[in-house]
């Protein structure tokens, strides 16, 4: 199954959008200073500050999720609690984003914000926590043939079934007798 590429692209993605809503933010903070916008008495110079923090800010957000992406694409294995937490936040996000774009930037920008979110939650939802690299057999056990560990053993892993006459369980005894007392 060709879950690996799936998490490259969100990690992408992710990379692309963090320098793109930095760069925007930025964009905005310097269209606002240049223009000594004010807004409800507010500081020109506030506004244009802080927009350009919160575009570093949610920059760096977008790119913490991107490698937390990237993580999943190169373990080829399901993110840890702090990845989870990170790229179900960064769906949470893009859902909210793709439903205010849609009003204030049109439809093409949503499209991109919904394959965006489906990429994120793919890649969440792709990576069985439990299982271990995406070759590897189910029902696969440590990687012995009886899939406890062992050749041709017990469950323990033992290998010294047959030297009792078993079959390759544990070896066989007596059963203990009963002392009398």
């Amino acid at each position: 199954m060709a879950r690996r590429p799936v998490a490259w692209v969100a990690a992408i993605v992710l990379f692309v959008e963090a320098i793109g809503i930095a760069l925007l933010n930025w964009f905005l903070g310097v269209v606002v200073d240049r223009q000594d916008m004010s807004l409800a008495g507010l500081d020109s110079n506030m506004m244009s500050v802080s927009s350009k923090v919160g575009g570093l800010v949610f920059g760096l957000y977008f790119a913490l999720c991107g490698v937390a992406a990237l993580l999943v694409a190169v373990r080829d294995r399901a993110p840890g609690l702090f990845g989870r937490i990170l790229l179900i936040s960064a769906a949470v996000v893009h859902g909210l984003l793709g439903a205010f774009t849609v009003g204030l930037v049109g439809w093409g920008a949503f499209v991109f914000m919904m394959v965006a979110l489906g990429l994120i939650v793919f890649t969440l939802l792709a990576f069985d926590r439990g299982a271990g690299p995406a070759d590897a057999a189910p029902g696969d056990g440590a990687g012995g043939k009886d899939g406890n560990g062992g050749t041709d053993g017990d469950a323990n892993g033992d290998t010294n079934g047959g030297t009792n006459g078993g079959t390759g369980g544990s070896p066989v005894t007596a059963p203990p007798t009963p002392s009398a007392s």
